[in-house]
């Protein structure tokens, strides 16, 4: 049995904490107040016995003590969350056919792991699934060639198709590891390394090269890539820098060590990704799927992004339903 003061809520703030070392940030994160943050964190280390983070130290750093203790959390939290979202998806077995389109931002985390959810359920089902940037997915769903899809939202709205958001995907900026001096003074370390723009068909170019024109905002147009993880291949050996999100960042794991990411030196701005799914299947089905979608986003996606980049707290978030 655990030991009074041991709770769930406790672990996910220390969680939190270890990954921010801010109690405000882990309070936005996790809609608590600060104080609430604080007395949960009290709270754990009084049953624990033990100081699990440096009190006199901002941001707080954990003890050795906390270190050990924040790996088996991870693994504790992770499988509750890997258990919930199994649990979310209700009983498919009705269905005679189902044909999902996925964003490929989920291709490395999320994809795999929800097709063996979906095959669990889908025993009598032809499944058809696919995976391709954006706007090939609502051009699929337009079509009617999908019953469900998960892509970035235009924010437009679609005759019968209805729109369930999962998740706010911020814009950041990525630079060569270095190539930032003074990140109080981005823009002037990278006057002279070229933008790396994503492929003008490309629904995050449009998004990105509409913003910066919003904000004024010229760079001299020399590198168009229409590969993810070619333009972030190209970030990493030193050839310029780009405008992408967390999702996509996350995605290129490979070049983590040769990349600095940064939240943007100009006016912010978002993304939403969203379900869509056909209104003639507007019933329980989209409507749970739309919700194990998130509880994967989150424990696949956004905590590990958050605890590699703790200033996105509050900012890549799940939109609750």
């Amino acid at each position: 049995m655990l030991n009074k003061g041991v709770t769930l809520r406790g672990l996910e703030v220390f969680e939190s904490l270890a990954a921010t070392g801010s109690v405000a940030q882990t309070a936005e994160f996790t809609g608590l107040s600060q104080p609430a943050i604080s007395q949960q964190l009290r709270n754990l280390e009084k049953a624990l016995g033990t100081d699990l983070v440096d009190h006199g130290r901002r941001p707080m750093q954990l003890t050795p003590a906390g270190r050990g203790f924040l790996a088996r959390t991870e693994v504790v939290l992770s499988e509750l969350r890997r258990a919930q979202s199994e649990l979310t998806v209700m009983d498919l077995a009705h269905l005679s056919t189902l044909s999902i389109g996925l964003i490929d931002d989920f291709d490395n985390d999320l994809t795999p792991r929800l097709v063996t959810i979906l095959a669990d359920s889908l025993t009598k089902c032809r499944f058809k699934l696919i995976t391709a940037p954006s706007r090939e997915i609502s051009e699929a769903m337009a079509a009617r060639q999908l019953h469900i899809a998960v892509a970035a939202s235009t924010g437009e709205l679609r005759a019968g198709v209805v729109e369930y958001p999962l998740v706010v995907d911020p814009f950041i900026l990525v630079a060569p590891k270095g190539a930032v001096v003074n990140p109080g003074d981005i823009m002037s370390d990278l006057r002279d390394v070229a933008l790396l723009r994503y492929s003008r068909e490309q629904l995050i170019s449009q998004q990105i090269e509409a913003h910066l024109a919003r904000e004024n905002l010229v760079f001299e147009e020399r590198f168009e890539i229409g590969s993810h993880l070619a333009l972030m291949a190209m970030v990493a050996r030193n050839i310029g820098w780009a405008v992408t999100t967390p999702l996509g960042f996350m995605r290129a794991g490979r070049f983590h060590d040769d990349i600095d990411a940064f939240s943007l030196p100009f006016q912010p701005f978002s993304r939403t990704i969203s379900l869509f799914a056909g209104a003639d299947w507007a019933d329980q089905v989209p409507r749970d799927m739309a919700q194990t979608m998130r509880t994967l986003v989150q424990s696949q996606m956004i905590t590990p992004a958050i605890s590699r980049l703790p200033w996105l707290a509050g900012q890549l978030k799940v939109i609750a339903p």
